[in-house]
């Protein structure tokens, strides 16, 4: 005798729920994973319009407008080269955010209450990004301040909202899922960042000045980051938790999660090699428009399109790349990204000097590998964490996606200096994607999932 479903004529799908309850849960659990979509869209506009393109070259030039006949501007008394501010913002902003981040992760596992720590992260660097409209004149310390504060928040939150995607997808589902989040990130930014090279490209057409326009570029990023996070607080839902363990502070909260770490040696293992791959996936986006300006002579709107290309396309690489993984598993596809961005690193090399055409293909190159490889990476590590610890654990892996990666630039900067071609330093970048993969292909995957007390999925 067949069901009830099948005696009506309605053949049950491949796993489908097979109770109103499990169906509910599972309608429950979609509803969650497209809210949580939404707080990528959201934020990375932040990324992309805000970090990326707008204020850097503009809190540079406010802070030359403040700098003395030297050149140097005076932040609690000590002299810095006006040209300087804006990366040493940023590094005070990772420095918050190092201490920030253990203590973060550790009381949402602690307290399962992460919505309120999403909430509070999102609208105080909303609220920061937003103020970034009263920068003008010779406000570099106003600028300085809200970029800390607007960075660290950023990075904080990140750790609170990749630590839901254990608790909103089963782990055949995770890889799926954590790239649609990367494709509606880029998508945002490249919806916003159109928008707003519309309004500083026709500045004077909208009786603007060129300030005025950035400074609301600036602002606009503030105002979606805050309006879209009320999709994912609306459809996010805590969950409770048994644990019993008492409130630890600053660094001694990270050397415990180190030590927790550990005793987890394969997972370590994966964050080292993800460490040391996205150090150089960071440093191609840092130092690709530098590379582009001094070394191939382009000017500063084919940068800005390259940057775009490279959001618009991201969003089909992420998704592309979340397809692979269903049939090769995560951990083959991210090893196949890293060839490509080899390839791509190697192409770059030989790129002809005022040939825009190339530095485009090279950009495309970089976006359709750009999502997916991160995307991969959060989800394969989602399934290396133990349950209880999502929080508390990535927040070592954001701390390795934005903490730690200052080896890239450094090698990027020394082999510059000792050989005087930017075409040698782009090339010299490709030793973390060698490097990277062969600790990546090391570490059994399958066994870390197990040793973290997770189901291991089919395809991994």
């Amino acid at each position: 005798m067949g069901t009830d479903t099948e005696r009506a004529g309605v053949p049950l799908e491949p796993g489908a729920p097979a109770s109103p309850a499990e169906a509910d849960e599972a309608a429950g659990r979609r509803r969650e994973q497209h809210g949580w979509y939404f707080y990528d869209w959201a934020c990375s506009v932040y990324s992309t319009s805000v970090l990326t393109v707008f204020l850097g070259p503009y809190l540079t030039a406010v802070a030359k407008s403040a700098a003395d006949a030297d050149g140097y501007v005076h932040p609690l008394g000590i002299p810095v080269r006006a040209g300087s501010f804006f990366a040493y913002s940023v590094s005070a902003s990772v420095v918050v955010a190092i201490l920030v981040m253990p203590l973060a992760g550790a009381a949402a596992d602690r307290t399962g209450r992460k919505k309120p720590l999403l909430a509070l992260c999102a609208y105080l660097g909303a609220s920061a990004t937003t103020g970034l409209f009263f920068l003008d004149g010779d406000r570099y310390l106003l600028g300085g301040l809200l970029l800390v504060v607007a960075n660290a928040s950023m990075a904080v939150s990140m750790v609170v909202y990749n630590s839901y995607l254990p608790q909103i997808a089963p782990p055949e589902e995770r890889d799926a899922v954590s790239s649609r989040g990367w494709a509606f990130g880029y998508a945002a930014g490249s919806l916003v960042l159109i928008a707003n090279l519309v309004l500083f490209t026709a500045h004077d057409s909208f009786g603007l000045t060129e300030s005025t326009a950035v400074r609301i570029c600036l602002a606009s990023a503030g105002l979606w980051w805050g309006a879209f996070t009320l999709v994912p607080l609306g459809r996010l839902r805590d969950r409770r938790t048994t644990s019993t363990a008492p409130a630890v502070h600053g660094w001694r909260q990270l050397a415990a999660t180190v030590r927790d770490m550990r005793g987890k040696p394969l997972t370590l293992a994966f964050l080292l090699a993800y460490l040391i791959y996205n150090d150089g996936i960071q440093t191609v986006i840092s130092q690709a428009s530098v590379y582009g300006s001094e070394e191939l002579g382009l000017s500063q709107s084919t940068l800005i399109t390259a940057v775009l290309l490279v959001q618009v396309l991201a969003v089909g690489g992420a998704l592309g790349m979340g397809r692979l993984a269903r049939t090769h598993g995560a951990k083959r596809t991210i090893l196949g990204s890293l060839v490509a961005w080899t390839l791509t690193l190697g192409a770059g090399y030989f790129l002809p000097a005022g040939a825009p055409v190339g530095f485009y293909l090279l950009a495309a190159c970089i976006g359709l590998v750009l999502g997916g490889s991160q995307a991969l990476s959060r989800s394969l590590f989602s399934h290396l964490v133990p349950p209880g610890k999502e929080a508390e654990y990535f927040s070592a892996y954001e701390m390795s996606d934005r903490g730690m990666s200052w080896l890239g630039p450094l090698l990027f900067g020394l082999t510059y200096q000792v050989t005087g071609s930017y075409r040698d330093a782009i090339i010299s970048l490709v030793v973390f994607f060698a490097l990277g993969f062969v600790l990546l292909a090391r570490v059994p995957v399958r066994q870390a999932v197990r040793d973290a007390g997770n189901p291991v999925p089919e395809r991994i």
